[in-house]
């Protein structure tokens, strides 16, 4: 279906997509699931220290995580008490870092761009899942069970892949550059050429496509994406770097619901230990081969109409460096950063404008400038 643009004036395209969430692909909404689970079946820290206490919302002394807490010289995954990261997470840093960084530590604080790209992503999930196959529920209790869900995908979709058709969700795993990445491909399949295509689509609010700061955190996303598959198919993956970086418990046994979902898949198993093997050695059975081509395609939310389809062409070693900039926060080399002043537009509706410590450093020129005959008294 090909349809005519609305025009748009330059302030609604700053509104709708300042806060970098004015698409939201399925691949996003199941890592903010994923997320979401796994706190739930992670155990809260034994021991935390002086910077696991977090600012209440709204307290009037102002008090603010800060990049150099006082006897606190941890890194940012220490700090917080993360064993990987989310695709979507170095994806949001090449958005604005210090927004990703808020995000993480005042998580509560939310804008309703936000809220509403959640609640469509989710209907959008939910109508794309059953055109592929029936949706199953299945209760989890602990971060094993979770991972075990994810084998569990991975073994259903590879003889799927295999035979040439078309899955969704694909989840994908590996260490890059040192650290676990963790993320989950919207569609793959192949092309009329016989080449894997790995096709992400994005759903839009505005009837126009996105800007060039909107399309660069796209093509990283899918780029990440290839980058952890290919190795997977590879067999560059290994459990041992799984359960270390993830720290796993393969031998405990896995849950009531997960094991019977298991078993109802022809799966005999009692431990994550002995789904992670037969997950790789499928991925080593398999033969299936790298990502040929990266698509995303841009749809309009109300009329379905396509808005653009971008061809992403994949350059490892830039995408490679990248992924070493963006980690090197991560891993405390150095301090995060906000915006340029050339896109000090995207603060205009970011929540965390009024407590930006980039900001209020002087990192960026103010967002609006005072008029042109006030500076010339």
């Amino acid at each position: 279906m090909s349809c005519a643009m609305a025009e748009t004036g330059e302030e609604e395209a700053v509104s709708a997509e300042a806060s970098g969430f004015s698409d939201l692909s399925d691949s996003e909404f199941l890592e903010c699931l994923d997320q979401e689970n796994n706190q739930e079946a992670s155990p809260p820290p034994s021991n935390p220290g002086p910077s696991a206490e977090l600012p209440v919302k709204g307290d009037p002394g102002g008090r603010l995580p800060t990049r150099k807490r006082e006897l606190d010289v941890s890194s940012p995954l220490e700090r917080l008490h993360l064993n990987y990261l989310y695709v979507t997470d170095l994806c949001a840093q090449s958005w604005c870092e210090q927004q990703m960084v808020y995000g993480k530590e005042l998580p509560e604080v939310s804008t309703p761009e936000q809220a509403a790209a959640k609640d469509a992503g989710a209907s959008i999930h939910l109508a794309r899942e059953l055109e592929v196959h029936d949706l199953v529920n299945v209760a989890i209790t602990a971060r094993e069970d979770a991972w075990a869900v994810k084998f569990l995908n991975l073994l259903a979709m590879i003889p799927a892949l295999q035979s040439e058709g078309r899955v969704r969700e694909f989840p994908v795993f590996g260490e890059v550059e040192g650290v676990l990445l963790v993320g989950v491909v919207d569609e793959l399949h192949y092309t009329g050429k016989g080449e894997l295509e790995l096709a992400e689509l994005k759903t839009r609010r505005r009837p126009a496509p996105p800007r060039e700061a909107q399309k660069k955190k796209d093509f990283l996303q899918v780029s990440l994406y290839k980058c952890i598959f290919d190795a997977m198919v590879r067999g560059k993956v290994t459990a041992a770097s799984l359960i270390r970086h993830a720290d796993l418990r393969p031998e405990r046994p896995l849950g009531p619901a997960v094991l019977r979902h298991a078993r109802q898949g022809g799966i005999s198993v009692r431990s994550l230990g002995d789904l992670m093997e037969l997950g790789f050695l499928a991925l080593t059975l398999s033969d299936l081969p790298a990502i040929d081509s990266l698509k995303v395609e841009y749809v309009h939310q109300e009329t379905a109409c396509v808005l653009g389809t971008e061809v992403v062409p994949y350059e490892e070693e830039e995408v490679r460096g990248q992924v070493r900039h963006a980690l090197a926060y991560w891993t405390g080399q150095r301090d995060p950063r906000g915006v340029d002043v050339e896109e000090a537009w995207k603060c205009r509706t970011c929540s965390y404008a009024d407590i930006c410590e980039w900001r209020k450093r002087g990192g960026m020129l103010s967002v609006t400038p005072e008029p042109r005959a006030k500076k010339n008294r």
